[in-house]
């Protein structure tokens, strides 16, 4: 007997991602899309019971740097472990179209400095089977992914590709090179573009040093872009702007970025950390952002929620005695060399005895002050930690030096071995909590995101903040107030969702894409970090896992049973916004 619906999740506890409190339910699907919601009366060909359980959205991931791993991966891991349903990338103005062959490694250097992600990797990785960025979207309209994928424009590449060496150079651009960029950016949005990233911080350096090419583009070039993004459609205007800044004036980078969209009516997106420089300067941005709202614009800020911090550990990209002139002579070795002299009496007191050649190692600055380091644990990682719990306090308590703490837990805390990690906390920490962070999400303007998926694979590993946006922030937080589950939820698929234009998803309503999770609430749980050999080449990366996922669906599809992959693979490009379903579209 053929079956009403390809699958019917019964009895679970739906938080439908409105911010409307949890109702039990089922869930029915059909063709891809929610086609009914309360009692069920007719069977599935698939049934999942979800008694006990929480049934929510898919969660969508709008700031991740997948730009390579789609072109060669159908698995957008690290996300689609952490209930990750639709990921956006080409954040930060890096990616890799449009791009001429002979600018290939020019861009794999701006990402392998920006993003972390290896030359080796890359240059093995990508098939380079693109030269526009109309031909990049069509080789990835030809892959099946776990997630759906949409992609931004990437400043840098467009830069380069007009400007060539004077982009490189970040030489002004030319009402020609403007020109030519806006042209490209209005042929990307009704391609399929997304949106359009780029990046004004000197955080971002490609791997020879230099600056990112975008750093300081004039208001003339990004008004130009940007009303190219206006012209697509018709001259009714498609696309997203994408912003991070170093916001050094705060209010003058700001009032840009507002006339930018006042004059092309594209909604933006920035970056927005609590820094250390300026602890309180996120207070003036939300500001910012209200009196945009109230003017009728849309400026949203991409919140992170934990720590933005950098993991130190023999196996990653730096540890705390990496410009230690005994460590840089065995730094090359094989990783179970390295660990075995770390090992030896004699060398560790050598490399204990002596400073580093660098201000910037651990324990020279305040930034990186013991005291603001800790160890990763194995079980349930902490991204609050207190002030009692650093290296510093440890060392103190034992008498010890902080130094041989510190290369002791990396020796044998963790999974042993070597293996283990030290958590430094560099944005959103500067008063060592996250009431910042909480009073960020809950304005009206903002959104969580940074998760940086898919990149900084050797020393960031944030792919898993939505696993944390649950898990801490609505049931395990103990240092402060917690959000609730309906509203986080709401915040991390339906909001997100909205900011890049995906009104077809985010909400477990009828005709909504059936893009869902089935969580384990009570049991939900994020794994420590650890290491990978799986990328091209054999190259490494940090990874992290979760339990308590029970079913994470794409497209009506279980792609992930109890956290292990499936054969399906339903996840596809989206080409550019995706209205709501018609008959709810005027909701």
């Amino acid at each position: 007997m053929e079956k009403a619906y390809d699958l019917v999740i019964r009895g679970g506890t739906v938080v439908d991602g409105s911010g409307a409190p949890a109702f039990e339910a089922d869930v029915a699907v059909r063709g891809g899309s929610v086609a009914a919601v309360g009692k069920i009366a007719g069977s599935g060909a698939e049934e999942i019971d979800a008694r006990g359980q929480v049934v929510t959205p898919g969660f969508v991931d709008i700031h991740t740097h997948y730009d390579g791993q789609a072109t060669w991966d159908g698995r957008m891991q690290p996300s689609s472990w952490h209930g990750v349903t639709t990921v956006v990338m080409g954040n930060c103005g890096v990616g890799f179209a449009p791009c001429r062959p002979a600018d290939h490694d020019r861009l794999i250097r701006l990402m392998e400095g920006v993003e972390d992600i290896p030359f080796p990797v890359l240059t093995e990785g990508l098939p380079w089977n693109w030269e526009s960025y109309p031909d990049y979207l069509d080789a990835l309209s030809k892959r099946r992914f776990d997630v759906d994928i949409a992609s931004q424009l990437p400043h840098a590449a467009l830069r380069v590709f007009v400007m060539g060496e004077r982009g490189v150079n970040r030489e002004p651009a030319t009402p020609a090179d403007i020109a030519a960029m806006a042209a490209i950016a209005r042929a990307a949005m009704d391609a399929g573009a997304i949106g359009f990233g780029t990046s004004r911080t000197l955080n971002h350096r490609s791997s020879d040093g230099s600056p990112i090419a975008t750093l300081n583009a004039g208001e003339d070039e990004l008004t130009g872009i940007a009303l190219g993004m206006a012209a697509a459609g018709g001259g009714a205007g498609k696309g997203v702007l994408q912003v991070v800044s170093d916001f050094n004036d705060p209010a003058e980078e700001f009032a840009m970025l507002r006339r930018i969209v006042e004059r092309s009516g594209r909604p933006l997106s920035f970056s927005l950390l609590q820094s250390p420089r300026d602890p309180e300067q996120w207070r003036d941005m939300l500001r910012y952002m209200s009196d945009a709202k109230a003017a009728g614009l849309q400026m949203r800020a991409q919140v992170a929620t934990r720590p933005v911090g950098v993991l130190f550990g023999l196996e990653l990209t730096a540890n705390p005695f990496s410009t230690y002139p005994s460590y840089r002579e065995i730094s090359t070795l094989p990783f179970g060399e390295r660990v075995a002299r770390l090992r030896d009496p004699g060398f560790r007191a050598r490399l204990l005895a002596e400073e580093p050649d660098s201000g910037r190692a651990p324990g020279l600055s305040p930034a990186r002050a013991w005291e603001r380091i800790y160890p990763m644990g194995l079980d349930s990682p902490d991204y609050e930690p207190t002030s009692e719990t650093s290296i510093a306090a440890i060392a103190q308590a034992r008498g010890a030096d902080p130094r041989a703490v510190a290369l002791d837990h990396m020796l044998d805390g963790g999974e042993g071995g070597g293996r283990g990690m030290l958590y430094l906390p560099l944005l959103n920490y500067a008063q060592n909590t996250l009431d910042p962070a909480y009073q960020m999400l809950q304005h009206d303007c903002v959104v969580p995101g940074l998760s940086d998926g898919g990149a900084h694979v050797g020393m960031i590993c944030d792919g898993s903040f939505p696993t944390t946006n649950i898990v801490h922030w609505t049931r395990d937080r103990t240092r402060g107030p917690k959000l609730s589950l309906e509203k986080m939820v709401r915040a991390q698929c339906r909001d997100t969702a909205e900011t890049v234009g995906l009104f077809d998803r985010g909400l477990v309503r009828p005709g909504y894409r059936a893009d869902l999770n089935v969580i384990d609430y009570d049991h939900l749980k994020l794994r420590a970090p650890s290491v990978a050999y799986d990328l091209p080449t054999g190259g490494r990366r940090l990874i992290q896992r979760a339990d308590g996922y029970t079913a994470t669906i794409v497209a009506g599809q279980v792609t992930y049973r109890g956290g292990e992959p499936t054969d399906a693979l339903p996840g596809r490009l989206l080409r550019g916004a995706q209205a709501a379903p018609i008959a709810l579209a005027a909701e």
